[in-house]
């Protein structure tokens, strides 16, 4: 019995992993973002790592790169609500933003710790109200 709920459990990981990936494989391509930043987003995993996770394939993510993805959705979500348009939402990463310090929020995002991803996360929730 415990060995049939722990492939449950297998299965749900690698579920969540397939499905959070997938989704932040295509915000990101909406973003313009090449595999580098993709890589620094999620945590810099190791290359062989990253490429077979782009390819719906390779280990189930760690809780730090699902805390990463949980962001960059969260990030998403808010520019789809602030925004009217896909178009314009995809653009606002790169755009430099006096909140920032004139840097884009992408920049911001590529300094790699997540803390970094919270901060924008936090500003767009605040300008949402």
């Amino acid at each position: 019995m415990l060995a049939k709920s722990e492939h449950a459990a297998k299965a749900d990981e690698r579920r969540k992993s397939e499905v959070a990936l997938k989704t932040f494989f295509r915000i990101t391509a909406g973003w313009g973002l090449g595999n580098q930043e993709q890589q620094v987003l999620l945590g810099n995993p190791p290359r062989s790592t990253f490429y077979k996770w782009k390819k719906g394939e390779g280990p189930a993510i760690s809780g730090d790169t699902l805390e990463r993805i949980s962001y960059i959705l969260g990030i998403y979500k808010a520019l789809r609500i602030l925004f009217p348009t896909e178009e314009q939402a995809n653009a606002w990463p790169r755009k430099a933003n006096r909140e920032f310090d004139g840097e884009s929020a992408l920049s911001v995002m590529l300094k790699g710790r997540v803390i970094n991803l919270a901060d924008v996360r936090r500003y767009l929730d605040a300008v949402r109200g």
